[in-house]
């Protein structure tokens, strides 16, 4: 659906994650952050496509629960490696062991994204997936960068751009998606909701809306 409103709809972003909301302000978007709730171990683990779309979509529908007029970008990222979804460690030894399992392998990254602008019924959800080679870490090299604390808070265990740049060799799909939002079909996505270009974003508010 092509929407364009004279005042074109608030933008905000379900996430709280820092990667997500510096990718949408490099991208030249206008929007705010309200921080989803959502409980993520409330949704299917059995197929990675469907939890992180299941997910995306969760955080979106609860934020526009409470703003129904504005266009709302949920998202959610896993690893996954051998058939298992690698998520955000809980400590040193869970990021050890799930550095020690991407070492010397592909992987595949998912992030599932959600737009949901509540008071017209509009959702838009997908899934995109990355794959990622990592080079053979050395026991040094992991013991060395799990005490950068790079890893907290990482899917996988690692910051693809940050330091765990040093461990990937080859990636076959898009860069940001493994970063934590695939930017090319979320904003192709958002301009069919009436969002406009990025780059026009500004000039094309109606300031007196």
């Amino acid at each position: 659906m092509n929407l364009t409103p004279s005042c074109p709809p608030k933008l905000i972003l379900a996430s709280q994650s820092p990667r997500r909301r510096e990718l949408l302000q490099k991208a030249g978007f206008d929007f705010e952050v309200v921080p989803s709730l959502v409980d993520e171990n409330t949704c299917d683990q059995s197929a990675p496509e469907s939890l992180v779309e299941q997910l995306a979509l969760a955080k979106a529908q609860d934020i526009a629960g409470r703003f129904p007029d504005a266009v709302v970008l949920g998202a959610d990222t896993v690893v996954v490696s051998e058939g298992s979804i690698l998520g955000k460690p809980d400590g040193d030894r869970h990021a050890r062991d799930m550095l020690e399992q991407l070492s010397g392998s592909w992987h595949q990254v998912l992030t599932g994204y959600a737009i949901v602008q509540g008071n017209l019924g509009i959702t838009v959800r997908a899934a995109i997936v990355t794959e990622v080679k990592f080079k053979r870490l050395t026991t040094a090299e992991i013991e060395w960068y799990i005490k950068t604390a790079e890893p907290e808070d990482k899917a996988g265990a690692y910051a693809i751009q940050g330091i765990g740049a040093l461990w990937v060799e080859k990636i076959r799909g898009s860069y940001t998606n493994v970063v934590g939002l695939p930017l090319c079909e979320v904003a192709q996505a958002l301009m069919q909701l009436g969002i406009g270009h990025p780059t026009n974003t500004k000039k094309k508010v109606n300031r007196s809306c």
